[in-house]
């Protein structure tokens, strides 16, 4: 059969671009919709009534998929074609969103969450893998990317944004069918605007190694994120042991064969190992306050939905402008020394949120938010870059599946482990400062969470519900406050493996992805 591989670089100029504004957008998309359920779940839950094990699972199941297939699709991608593959992801989404918004079953609704989570993984990485394809000055290439970075991170913020909006003027329901529109100007434009690289010489995709990527991934995630409650360490580290020793599996069955779905000796590179280190630091530490910025604007602030999710948009504006920027900046200077500069203004940033009260908090809030998170840009953008740039063109959609998935694991991670401290610290502090006095009911309620505290709140007397709010909003904000300097400390850790691991690449994008282990 003829190949059909396209040369890195043949469409330039005006039609590059335009085929950029098709990557970004369903990479701006798939990553908000991680996090546009989470405002209209009280809806969804009224309409559906699933239990508490379902609702779990139908918040869980799409980045669960989509973290644990991002590898396997960007090697299929190198194989198939990174276009075919954004292609075929794209109309999958488009139809399956349509059909989960007209679902009335709870069970059905998981399903049609989890294919939504593998048409993702088909596009994320081809979306990366594209850009590399198209872009062959290596400056042009870099700002590509800026934006593409810029566009996930929009895409995380805007969830919450746009999810407030369309809860005032729809339903639950049109959370799903705004992504058609997207995912049809993918699957018009793509064909039109895109190369479709692919590797001539790839033999066929290991099935086996397929399930034992999944076998890894979703068993930690899942871990991960049981670490937050309670009542489920044994099940959490059963499943991160679980998941570590498939890992080791898959390892070894990589290293033995002639053509193996992910090359891990492409770790060994110093670029890559410390790149993908440093990334999955920064995305731990933002993943876990982000949350808690999230919960504060509702919980301690009383915003609605919408309001709430506006106050993410300055920061997200800075963080595009960063992006765009750091491609340029890195020019001059060194990629490790520049995104060091980021975390350690993200460290300046996590401190000042540590100073945050229950009272009056917001402006201190909102400020430093402002501060830390257009600070990740530049390990967000130079970092895919780096890790990209460091493998042979055939290999760039397994490198960027990498890439995304240090940042989908890193943000679970931080969710995890640094909200299962906020919340520890919450649970102490409510031991000793709700006051006697209030139903039993309503004290459970309020020493085991703020969003129990509120709505517990909300069948009380005025003097009560006040009684109970005031201590459960001071303890989150003391909870907040610990998370704060856990996160600036993972930031300070990461800004010096920054320099550690990355000082020795030069300034200039070709000396970069030329770089050698």
């Amino acid at each position: 059969m003829p190949s059909t591989e396209t040369t890195p670089g043949a469409h330039t100029g005006a039609r590059a671009w335009l085929g950029l504004a098709v990557l970004v957008l369903p990479a701006m998309l798939l990553f908000m919709m991680l996090t546009v359920l989470f405002l209209a779940i009280p809806q969804l839950a009224a309409d559906l009534k699933p239990s508490s094990t379902q609702t779990l699972w139908i918040i869980d199941i799409y980045g669960f998929l989509m973290a644990g297939l991002l590898v396997t699709m960007g090697t299929l991608g190198d194989r198939i074609g990174h276009r075919r593959l954004l292609i075929a992801g794209a109309a999958v989404f488009a139809v399956v969103s349509v059909i989960a918004a007209n679902t009335s079953d709870p069970a059905l609704m998981i399903v049609w969450r989890a294919l939504l989570g593998i048409a993702a993984a088909t596009q994320m990485p081809a979306t990366l893998g594209l850009i590399f394809s198209t872009f062959a000055d290596p400056r042009q290439r870099g700002i590509a990317v800026g934006v593409w970075s810029g566009g996930i991170s929009v895409g995380t913020g805007l969830g919450p944004v746009i999810g407030g909006a369309l809860l005032e003027a729809f339903s639950w329901r049109a959370a799903f069918l705004v992504a058609v529109p997207i995912m049809a100007i993918v699957v018009i434009g793509a064909p039109l605007l895109l190369p479709n690289p692919r590797n001539p010489a790839a033999g066929r995709v290991d099935l086996f190694s397929v399930l034992l990527s999944l076998a890894t991934l979703l068993p930690i995630v899942y871990g991960v994120k049981e670490l937050a409650k309670p009542d489920a360490l044994l099940p959490a580290l059963a499943g991160i042991a679980a998941g570590l020793a498939f890992g080791a599996w898959f390892v070894l069955r990589q290293l033995r064969l002639p053509e193996p779905l992910l090359d891990v000796r492409l770790f060994a590179n110093r670029t890559v190992g410390g790149a993908l280190s440093v990334f999955l630091l920064a995305a731990t530490a933002l993943g876990g306050v982000y949350l808690l910025f999230t919960q504060y604007l509702q919980l301690v602030e009383g915003l609605s939905p919408l309001r709430a999710g506006l106050w993410v948009l300055p920061g997200a504006a800075l963080l595009v402008v960063v992006s765009a920027v750091s491609p340029a900046l890195v020019r001059r200077v060194r990629p490790g020394y520049l995104i060091a500069a980021g975390l350690a203004v993200q460290v300046i940033g996590y401190l000042m949120l540590t100073h945050v009260d229950a009272a009056g908090g917001l402006p201190l809030l909102v400020a430093g938010f402002i501060v830390l998170y257009p600070a990740v840009a530049p390990s967000m953008a130079l970092t895919t870059n780096l890790v990209v740039g460091s493998v042979p063109p055939q290999k760039a959609g397994a490198a960027s599946g990498l890439a995304t998935t240090c940042s989908d694991l890193g943000i679970s991670l931080g969710i995890a482990i640094i909200g299962s401290i906020a919340a520890a610290v919450y649970r102490a502090q409510t031991a000793t400062t709700i006051p006697p006095g209030l139903p039993s009911a309503a004290s459970a309620a309020g020493r085991e969470s703020l969003d129990g505290a509120v709505s517990a709140a909300q069948s009380l007397p005025a003097e009560l519900g006040t009684a109970l709010l005031t201590p459960a909003r001071e303890a989150f904000t003391s909870g907040l406050n610990t998370a704060a300097v856990i996160a600036a400390a993972i930031a300070a850790g990461a800004a010096i493996l920054a320099i550690a691991k990355l000082r020795h690449i030069p300034a200039t994008g070709p000396a970069a992805g030329a770089e050698q282990s």
